[in-house]
């Protein structure tokens, strides 16, 4: 039976919902408790709280949905998110977690106003953006409890805490759906809403020598600063950065339990790179004054929250990433509240180079044990606390950093593991093949799903965490990614940047407001087309022309063909920033 959500113990949300569809209404109950519920208006959005039991008569269609993720209004009319079906991942401290695997928008605009021209080529766009929205990757959230804090902040809040509704124990900065859940909240509809974490949650159960223990790693990325790889790079001027994400990973033994938190998030400067239809377009750093002040902002909001930072540099010192890997270390070493650490990954590690790792490591190894881990005991009386963090950072934050964490991970399970006595003091986890792969294969995934996130493939360099080393089979792999990633990057990410925009509260819907379309002028989509068939056309009749013959007047052909394709490439790649799909609602900063 399910239990009410103003249970003593801890607050808990209706697991399922029946929608019940009027010709006027939309009517959402919990199947337990026929007085629990509330109706939205087809006609124009209004949501309702549901008086005792009421009804309205017979429902042209009945189904059953999993959760109301939240509303959204466009120029026509109301829009609400349901969770229309889910799989169970796990635990989180005891707690069922679930995946969200799909979701559906209803639309209440019934009765909408007339629109104009423009607001109705609007909407057509804003409807498209709710398309993308429906299928986002990696949500995650728990019926039962809120997974967007972690263990350490969780025992430190006061009791009691658990009663609250879940949305309020939530940290807002995790809760991908914060924006959608604003008229619920206003219409007090507590057991309903649902907050979604987007990041990764894997589970591993090791035997080690006859001693069962259960590993959790849970990522939580941060909407602040929400978008895809190229279209959100380095920080807002409030400091908040692009692909921040905070991992933990958590470890029960024994009635024991241990938190390790890492963190990681893209280079804090203002800075930008632009598609262009280049494999690796250059980077930019923007001149700001504000610059010290933006810097100053991320790792003051850091420092209070996780104690003492490590920044661990990861990007290559030549080239442009040197060139921001130089003007990041001006600006943190002014800062005597954070130690720099600057490690060129692919310099010391490249090829099969990875057990150089540990280069790394012999430079933060006294910082990274005095910062330590979280743990509890059987009773939840707290015996060590986390007393500092590791950031780390490459470029995108996904494929070096990914290898990095996990490697830094080990080491804190190890320590952990020798604590609680499940290891002796010349014992590693990595001595236990079967258990070792399952903790490999939980960051392999947990890379991976964070990376289709922000890019849209999976991780790079997973072999590094698999195996150590690279493999032919991983480097084929990679270069699919790489190819994949370069495709999204210049022709799809535009629109998916616009979609996060939307979702996230940044860009605001709004009649009185001039369309975001009206001044743009330049449809990058409308000319891809266009360019992509006078290329391959050119080409074309270029092969052609060279394999008729060799007399004089084939040549001529050919070369002619030839000079056309070229020129129209050399005019395809000078206008490349307009012909690749960009971002319409809002500015990079």
């Amino acid at each position: 039976m399910e239990i009410e959500p103003n249970s003593i113990d801890h607050f808990k949300l209706y697991s399922q919902l029946e929608l019940q569809e009027f010709a006027d209404k939309f009517v959402f109950r919990s199947p337990e408790s026929s007085t629990e519920g509330f109706s939205v208006s087809r006609y124009d959005g209004n949501i309702e709280k549901l008086n005792g039991d009421m009804s309205f008569g017979k429902p042209s269609k009945v189904s059953t949905i999993y959760g109301v993720a939240g509303t959204i209004r466009l120029l026509a009319g109301s829009h609400i998110l349901l969770i229309t079906s889910r799989k169970e991942v796990g635990n989180y401290l005891g707690f069922p977690i679930f995946r969200v695997m799909s979701m559906k928008f209803l639309s209440c605009n019934e009765a909408s106003r007339h629109l104009t021209r423009q607001e109705k080529r609007d909407e057509v766009y804003f409807m498209n953006l709710l398309t993308i929205v429906e299928s986002t990757p990696g949500l995650y959230y728990s019926y039962e409890t809120d997974i967007t804090v972690n263990l350490q902040r969780r025992c430190n809040l006061a009791k009691g805490w658990m009663s609250k509704p879940v949305w309020k124990q939530a940290d807002p900065r995790f809760v991908w759906n914060k924006n959608l859940l604003e008229e619920l909240i206003e219409n007090k509809l507590d057991g309903f809403i649902v907050p979604l974490l987007q990041g990764s949650f894997q589970i591993g159960h090791l035997k080690l020598k006859d001693s069962p223990a259960t590993i959790a790693l849970i990522s939580r990325r941060c909407t602040r600063r929400l978008g895809t790889r190229m279209w959100r790079r380095g920080a807002n001027l409030e400091g908040d950065v692009a692909n921040f994400i905070e991992t933990e990973q958590l470890l029960e033994f024994e009635g024991f339990r241990s938190s390790f938190l890492q963190i990681r998030g893209s280079i804090p400067l203002l800075w930008e790179q632009i598609v262009d239809l280049s494999y690796k377009p250059r980077l930019n750093i923007i001149d700001h004054e504000e610059t010290p002040k933006v810097v100053e902002r991320h790792f003051h909001d850091l420092l209070q929250r996780y104690g003492h930072v490590v920044a661990v540099d990861l990007t290559n010192k030549q080239g442009d990433e040197g060139l921001l890997s130089a003007a990041y270390a001006t600006e943190i070493q002014k800062l005597s509240s954070v130690r720099y650490v600057s490690f060129d990954f692919h310099h010391c590690c490249g090829g099969s180079n990875f057990d150089n790792i540990q280069l790394l490591y012999d430079q933060i190894a006294e910082d990274f044990e005095k910062n330590g881990y979280f743990l509890i005991d059987t009773e939840e009386k707290i015996i060590l606390e986390q007393r500092g963090v590791i950031r780390s950072n490459c470029i995108d934050c996904l494929d070096r950093t990914n290898v990095t964490q996990s490697y830094l991970a080990r080491k804190s399970l190890d320590s952990q593991l020798q604590r609680l006595g499940a290891l002796s003091s010349n014992e590693c986890i990595s001595m236990f093949t079967e258990d070792f792969e399952i903790f490999k294969t939980m960051w392999v995934e947990q890379g991976d799903e964070i990376s289709l996130e922000y890019s849209g493939t999976h991780a790079l360099k997973r072999d590094l965490v698999r195996y150590g080393k690279q493999t032919m089979t991983g480097l084929i792999q990679d270069g699919m990614s790489a190819i994949s990633r370069y495709f999204l990057n210049n022709f799809q990410d535009g629109i998916r940047q616009d979609a996060a925009d939307l979702i996230s509260g940044r860009y605001s819907v709004n009649r009185d407001s001039p369309s975001p379309f009206q001044n743009n002028g330049f449809d990058s989509l409308s000319y891809l087309p266009v360019a992509s068939a006078l290329l391959i056309g050119g080409l074309t009749v270029t092969t052609i022309t060279i394999h008729q013959g060799r007399n004089t007047n084939t040549i001529l052909s050919s070369a002619l063909c030839a000079g056309v394709t070229a020129g129209i490439m050399a005019l395809v790649k000078s206008n490349g920033r307009q012909i690749c799909s960009r971002p319409r609602l809002c500015g990079l900063l």
